[in-house]
């Protein structure tokens, strides 16, 4: 499994934001679903080790995120929600200094590579700060794959895109799902349908749903991946 969660809980006080959950992931798209609050971006801070769990146990391509923490983060491409980009850069400056960070022998050739597969051509030699929403975006994706790892964890990876960029962006997320694991949080559920293999729904920190996005809709009548989603979290 790329990716091994059991019983990962985190508290804040007296909340449990996460409550101790379980699941497994392998190459292909999950979509990791729930309302604003339920636990996605928590769940997906501790897969990353950017915060710690308060229990249970997460691992990455083998490596425990908690105890391996720096060998597991190498295999993982992280967007967050509020994507962090440096704005007095240039995007192949920015670039440059991510495969520096990485390591990346290669790295001319591979930039170019993913500057090409984001679509960011036109807007390569443009300060960031420049960019419109839609693509800083597209450097904030292009950062996270730039080091070619085995796990991507994107937190709404398609926030500000028009209709026109969101039909290349999908298009790569699932070629990118054919042989990496990718978790994909999103509100948009047409989003979900196009390029989910696999869907999680978490509510007030726990999974109420685990299955594949065909049977998932099977168990559940026929009713549409909204109708089943509002049924599992509007409590």
């Amino acid at each position: 499994m790329s990716i091994s969660v059991q019983d990962l809980t985190k508290v804040y006080g007296t909340q449990k934001a996460v409550d101790s959950i379980s699941f497994t992931a392998e190459p292909g798209v999950l979509g990791f679903l729930g309302p604003n609050g339920a636990g996605k971006s928590t769940t997906m801070k501790m897969l990353t080790g950017f915060i710690p769990p308060t229990a249970g146990t997460a691992k990455v391509c083998g490596f425990d995120i908690g105890t391996q923490s720096l060998e597991g983060r190498k295999h993982i491409g992280y967007l967050p929600e509020s994507n962090p980009l440096y704005l007095d850069m240039y995007v192949k400056e920015s670039m440059a200094f991510v495969a520096g960070v990485h390591g990346i022998s290669n790295a001319d050739e591979r930039i170019q590579e993913v500057i090409e597969l984001t679509g960011l051509q036109p807007e390569q030699h443009k300060k960031i700060g420049k960019l419109s929403k839609g693509y800083r975006q597209r450097v904030g994706l292009a950062q996270a794959i730039l080091h070619d790892p085995d796990v991507l964890i994107l937190d709404e990876p398609t926030s500000g895109l028009d209709p026109n960029q969101l039909i290349g962006i999908r298009q790569l997320i699932r070629d990118l799902g054919k042989t990496k694991t990718i978790i994909l949080s999103t509100h948009i559920m047409q989003e979900v349908e196009a390029v989910c293999n696999r869907v999680i729904i978490i509510n007030k920190g726990k999974i109420v749903a685990n299955d594949t996005l065909s049977g998932l809709i099977q168990a559940n009548r026929g009713r549409t991946l909204e109708q089943i989603f509002i049924s599992l979290t509007n409590n």
